[in-house]
């Protein structure tokens, strides 16, 4: 049908205004939560004797040893992409474009239930983006901060814990298990994905003291990643899988055609210009580009599998260049053109494999055991478990204060979205993107006189004490009316008991004869016929044709009398007869959070009169 608009559009203004708006919102919240734990920190060690507030108790013993650098290289160097990727997930575009352009392709070429899991996901995400995405930037943020700021301790293990349980829920459901089981896995494309390396970091930080004092854990660290690399670099080398020719049977190699397409992606013209001259050096030198890759991978992997500091240092720097090579000519830093959710693999796995070999290499010495106290004694459950009072409090670093702050950060983030998650209603924001905000009314509504699909006589009077929900359909129609349709339906189920209060009418256009029985068929059809307060109202040409000029419906009519064309609206009429409200309710195409949206601002519409009676 003409009008059919084209769904909603990821750069919709009034999407990005409300997200925006959400993000100033709970920044200032952010902020107010940091600067009320700093109050109380300051007010407490104000109010408490000098030897407690100049910090009596464990933390003297806590600096015996220093953090080892490797750890801290990790827990910073984490720290800081987890914020990255935050303020990467505030980009205007990703609340309503991360289901459908980054996480439903990922997983396009993966295994059906790949696809399945991530869709739900997905789905989950498009009925609720608002709080979705907000709830991603600051989960992400608070995740970060609170990496960096944590030095040690219970706080600073729990972090890597954290960061472990939310590196995995976007490994699982954001890159679609990273692509491990999609065809065409290669480390030089992602593999295994940037959120399970976060996720090995995040674990790394979350050991205990004593696993840091030996090169033991160093070793294996160095030990796994050389199996991985080992693993990659036969991977590679596997025939028939595209990497050996530059160009293949006239297209381009499965390199050329990963990088000529990343070339596309919005970006400063000199980094397309470098992706597009390593695509054309790939297809001229396809073998050879291959071969350097294995070769460099197979090196590296047999280097760290030996665990000998003096061979890993070497080969760990032109690692680190042949990564930062991948990241900025293949994966093209991973985080451009407005959609990109983190920098990609690279990065990470410099930062995994270098804190691997500061681990073998500069071991901390063991320091003596402080003489045994009941604070020293008392496990880190008990330490945080009177973390909560006031001496602690007291004599808690800023760090520790800073971390607290950023654990109110992620549950800023992660409280709305476990609430929107529980509402299997969309955001109504999705149908005002869509076909804009509704239009206030207050005037007596148009009087009609019409026969229901139970042959009764109907008029609008008929209907007084009850909120009238009104649109237009037409049987023929097998576009947008079924959509609008549904769309009513479900308002009446969200209606709950207040359904009782609330009439859902459609005027509509029968075909020949206006036969009661085509409605009835329709009815059905659409699964109608079990909603008992649905009303299907229809009448004589000169009906309905009154009918449809007073309520402003642009219809155009078929020689057989029905509607062929007709403007998509809906109209709340109050208890008294008065239209309240003009919707533009033109689902287009209809995704499952667009026809949900559209009823949620249905039943709103209808609950707002309902309380004001």
């Amino acid at each position: 049908m003409p009008g059919m608009n084209s769904g909603l559009n990821i750069s919709d203004p009034t999407v990005v205004a409300a997200f925006k708006a959400a993000l100033v919102h709970q920044g200032l919240i952010a902020l107010l939560i940091f600067a009320l734990v700093g109050l109380a920190w300051i007010t407490i060690r104000a109010g408490l004797p000098a030897a407690v507030g100049a910090g009596a108790g464990p933390a003297p013993q806590a600096a015996a040893v220093a953090e080892p650098a490797w750890r801290r290289l990790l827990r910073v160097g984490f720290g800081l992409i987890w914020v990255f990727d935050g303020i990467l997930q505030a980009q205007p575009k990703m609340a309503v474009g991360l289901p459908s352009q980054v996480i439903e392709p990922a997983a396009a070429s993966s295994p059906p239930w790949v696809q399945h899991v991530v869709n739900w996901a997905g789905t989950t995400w498009s009925y609720h983006p608002m709080q979705a995405g907000a709830s991603a930037v600051w989960i992400q943020v608070g995740i970060g901060i609170w990496l960096i700021v944590a030095a040690r301790g219970p706080l600073s293990r729990l972090a890597g814990l954290v960061s472990v349980g939310w590196g995995l829920v976007v490994w699982v459901f954001g890159e679609s298990f990273g692509g491990i089981f999609a065809p065409g896995l290669t480390w030089l494309f992602g593999a295994p994905g940037a959120a399970l390396v976060y996720a090995v970091a995040g674990a790394l930080i979350a050991l205990p003291e004593r696993a840091w004092r030996s090169r033991r854990l160093g070793q294996l660290t160095t030990a796994g990643t050389g199996l991985f690399l080992i693993g990659m670099a036969v991977l590679q080398a596997w025939p028939g899988r595209g990497f050996w020719q530059g160009i293949s049977h006239g297209q381009p190699g499965t390199l050329a055609g990963m990088t000529g397409s990343m070339a596309q992606t919005p970006q400063p013209g000199f980094l397309s210009g470098w992706v597009n001259a390593f695509t054309t050096f790939d297809e001229a030198h396809g073998f050879a580009v291959n071969l350097f890759v294995v070769a460099a991978l197979a090196v590296t992997g047999a280097v760290f599998l030996s665990g000998r500091p003096r061979l890993i240092g070497p080969v760990l720097i032109g690692f680190s260049v042949l990564c930062l090579a991948d990241w900025v000519l293949i994966e093209d830093l991973g985080f451009l053109g407005g959609l990109g959710t983190d920098p990609n693999s690279m990065i990470p796995m410099v930062l995994l494999t270098a804190a691997g070999y500061l681990a073998v290499a500069r071991a901390p010495a063991k320091a003596a055991e402080p003489a045994s106290s009941p604070a020293a004694a008392a496990s880190w459950r008990d330490r945080l478990r009177i973390a909560a009072a006031p001496a602690t409090l007291a004599s808690a670093s800023i760090g520790s204060v800073a971390a607290i702050g950023a654990i109110g950060v992620i549950i800023l983030g992660a409280a709305p979205m476990a609430a929107a998650q529980a509402s299997p209603v969309a955001d109504t924001i999705l149908a005002q993107a869509i076909d804009g905000t509704s239009t206030p009314l207050d005037s007596p509504a148009p009087p009609f006189s019409l026969t229901d699909q139970h042959g009764r006589d109907v008029t609008l009077a008929s209907l007084r004490g009850k909120v009238v929900l009104l649109t237009f359909l037409d049987p023929v129609c097998t576009t947008d009316c079924p959509l609008e349709a549904q769309e009513f339906r479900q308002a009446g189920q969200l209606l709950g008991a207040d359904s009782r209060r609330v009439e859902l009418v459609a005027i509509v256009a029968n075909p020949v004869d206006y036969q009661l029985g085509y409605t009835q068929a329709f009815d059905r059809q659409e699964g109608l016929d079990g909603v008992p307060n649905w009303l299907f109202l229809t009448g004589s040409p000169a009906q309905l044709a009154r009918v449809w000029r007073d309520y402003g419906i642009a219809a155009e009519i078929a020689p057989a009398g029905s509607m062929i064309a007709h403007s998509e609206n809906a109209f709340v009429i109050d208890q008294q007869g008065h239209l309240r409200q003009e919707m533009g309710f033109d689902p287009g195409p209809g995704t499952a959070a667009t026809q949900s949206s559209f009823a949620a601002e249905l039943t709103d519409a209808a609950q707002q009169l309902l309380r004001q009676s």
